[in-house]
């Protein structure tokens, strides 16, 4: 059993128009809450670093070792969760995923040394990786069945989740509570939502007119294990993304502070007002898309990062600077989301292996960019290294083409037309 048939046509036709059975609203919603429990698990954990770094009674060095356990188990988890989302069906995947992704956020909290943290953050990265790939692949079949954009609301309710968290952390901490009763309380809490969310999910494989377990037709070459050229492409343009997103995250606030002699309240202020505009221009981002096209969108929110980031290092005072970290947020929130969904589309059957291909080449640059940057900024100055983002968004806009699917055509501004899906 499969989804409702998409609706094909140009965005804004009657077809795309269709409203969506009563079963594929639910699984939508089903999907938000998975994409609001993996954001909220990320942010409560950030929230509490101070306490958990005292706890292990680690220095700043011993405390990047730790975390280096985030980026293997996210690393390895995702490639893994891809073939599973393949063969079995993203949402067989995702609920198991989600279950083990809360219970791993409770580790830390336990952690004595830094053995065990490092522990308890690969089983951490682990669950966010397994959660990843199985939500991104069944979001994209959701969007299918509605037959216009959808998935950039989605990654909105990842940034709702972050900013649940991150509120229920620092609220934690003001109420003296330790780490470990924090991680507990929100790990059951999220719990139940993973538990009761996993019944509207849709059943059966998400491409069922293209099982990757299927031998090749005769006289017909079987697939390469290797991502193609285009697949590539995506990771690079999801890393340039994320690379620019840990740069903010690492390195707004000091600039502001270090650089540009704000107060530290505002500097403070940066990353708040990035992430505000990220998750509008995700609320937004599916109605852009269904208007104007994915390229459209990617082009223009990567030449507005570029120029946002460019304004607050080319005038460096405070006001314009945090201007400049809210013109990235903006900029930057529809790229990830144009690129899964296309990752997706690129070839069904290998819908979960190439989603995590390309979301572990985007997680390098969100965990190796800001290293890279502060190694330039050693020797040239953080103006300089936060130049690097600027450039690679730019990059991603100059290159937005090929998110345009293989036979349509479109220039700018214009939304591309969408071949018929296959029925399922």
């Amino acid at each position: 059993m499969s989804e409702p048939a998409p609706h094909a046509g140009r965005a804004g036709s009657p077809a795309a128009a269709a409203q969506p059975s009563p079963a594929l609203r639910r699984a939508r919603a089903a999907v938000w809450a998975y994409f609001f429990l993996a954001g909220m698990i990320t942010a409560t954990w950030a929230s509490r670093i101070p306490a958990v770094k005292s706890q292990a009674g680690l220095d700043d060095g011993a405390l990047s070792v730790a975390l280096l356990g985030l980026a293997v188990g996210a690393l390895a988890a995702m490639q893994v969760a891809g073939r599973l989302s393949d063969r079995f069906g993203s949402g067989a995947v995702m609920p198991v995923a989600a279950v083990l992704g809360c219970l791993s956020l409770a580790g830390p909290g336990h952690a004595a040394s830094l053995p065990a943290l490092f522990a308890a953050l690969f089983a951490v990265g682990a669950g966010h990786g397994l959660i990843d790939v199985p939500m991104n692949v069944h979001a994209a079949r959701v969007e299918r069945g509605y037959g216009r954009p959808v998935m950039a609301g989605f990654h909105a309710a990842f940034s709702i989740g972050g900013f649940a968290g991150a509120g229920a952390g620092a609220l934690a901490a003001r109420a003296g509570l330790g780490a470990a009763a924090t991680f507990w309380i929100t790990a059951l809490a999220l719990l139940v939502l993973a538990l009761a969310a996993r019944g509207p999910l849709l059943p059966g494989r998400d491409h069922a007119e293209a099982p990757a377990a299927s031998a090749p037709p005769r006289g017909r070459r079987p697939r390469s294990p290797r991502p193609s050229p285009r697949i590539v492409c995506y990771g690079l343009a999801a890393l340039c993304a994320f690379l620019a997103e840990g740069s903010a995250l690492d390195w707004s606030s000091v600039y502001l502070h270090d650089d540009l002699g704000a107060s530290p309240a505002l500097a403070a202020a940066a990353f708040s007002v990035f992430s505000a505009m990220m998750a509008a221009g995700r609320l937004a981002g599916d109605r852009l898309s269904a208007r104007f096209g994915p390229v459209a969108v990617v082009r223009t929110g990567g030449l507005l990062a570029a120029a946002g980031l460019g304004a607050g290092l080319l005038v460096p005072t405070p006001p314009v600077a945090l201007a400049g970290f809210a013109v990235l947020g903006l900029g930057l929130s529809c790229i990830v989301p144009q690129v899964f969904t296309a990752t997706v589309r690129h070839d069904p059957g290998r819908a979960g292996r190439n989603l995590g291909f390309v979301a572990g080449v985007a997680y390098v640059g969100l965990l190796s960019g800001p290293v890279v940057i502060g190694a330039i900024a050693h020797l040239a100055g953080l103006a300089v290294g936060l130049a690097v983002p600027a450039v690679l968004a730019l990059a991603v806009g100059a290159g937005a083409t090929v998110l345009r699917p293989a036979g349509e055509r479109g220039g700018p501004g214009e939304a591309p037309r969408r071949p018929p899906a296959p029925t399922p």
